[in-house]
């Protein structure tokens, strides 16, 4: 049985996530508070699917921020997506209405001292976890 689903009132999800789901929400809170890692580490580590089947199943996570999803960026350091979003709000040509979820989530990992630069980038690379390897 996945973690989660040993929480009581999260074992009915179950019905509706993928296995894919599950491994990736279950690795997701391996990640510990303070530290980042990327879709594409993930996917190495759980050892199935791309980057961006990780990425969706993220999109999807029903028991946010229970699985912190905000703690995987891209390979790359950027900041990558939130809610199906991706980028900040000074990226993109529609910047003035764009990415609220990825500012959320850069909020989110600097009240853990995960802190980017202004253009969206890992600040720290000593903060990417790699507690999987």
């Amino acid at each position: 049985m996945h973690r989660l689903a040993m929480h009581s009132g999260l074992a009915t999800e179950r019905q509706r996530l993928t296995e894919h789901q599950w491994v990736v929400y279950d690795f997701a809170c391996t990640i510990s508070r303070g530290r980042v890692t990327a879709y594409s580490a993930r996917c190495k580590a759980i050892g199935r699917g791309s980057p961006r089947s990780v990425g969706s199943a993220l999109r999807r996570n029903p028991f946010s921020p229970f699985v912190p999803c905000h703690r995987v960026i891209a390979s790359n350091l950027y900041i990558g997506g939130f809610w199906g979003e991706w980028g900040t709000l000074s990226s993109g040509k529609n910047s003035d209405t764009t990415a609220h979820h990825c500012q959320r989530k850069i909020e989110m990992l600097t009240m853990e001292d995960v802190e980017f630069t202004s253009d969206g980038y890992l600040a720290d690379e000593s903060l990417i976890w790699r507690g999987f390897m």
